[in-house]
C-alpha cells in the first residue's frame, strides 16, 4: 500500500509534509506509512483515497478497480453525455491510448 501511495503522491507533485498536512498525522508517521511500518485508521485512508484520486480496494489491497481510478470528474462527464459523445469520448481515449 506504501509504495501505492508513494508513486500516485510523487505523481501528483504532493510532498509527505503535504500529505501528513491534510490527515493532520506527522511526516514521521506519515514516511512510515509510506515504508510500511506504520498503519492508519480507516478516516484517514478513506482520505488518502480521495486525495490520492485511488480506490480503496486498488488502495489497500492493490486490485485494480477500473471505476475507481477514473477521477470523479470524468465520470460526471461520461454519464452525463449523450450516446453520441460517449462514443466521441472512446474514440478520443483509444486515440490517446495509442500515443
Amino acid at each position: 500500500m506504501g509504495e501505492r501511495m508513494k508513486k500516485r503522491r510523487k505523481l501528483l507533485h504532493l510532498t509527505q509534509e503535504q500529505m501528513a498536512e491534510k490527515l493532520n498525522i506527522s511526516v514521521k508517521h506519515y514516511g512510515g506509512v509510506e515504508r510500511g511500518n506504520a498503519g492508519l485508521s480507516i478516516d484517514n485512508l478513506i482520505e488518502i483515497s480521495r486525495i490520492l484520486g485511488l480506490s480503496l480496494d486498488y488502495l489497500v489491497k492493490g486490485e485494480a478497480d477500473p471505476e475507481g481510478i477514473i477521477p470523479d470528474r470524468m465520470k460526471e462527464i461520461y454519464r452525463n453525455g449523450s450516446l453520441k459523445k460517449r462514443r466521441h469520448m472512446m474514440e478520443l481515449l483509444e486515440a490517446a491510448d495509442k500515443l
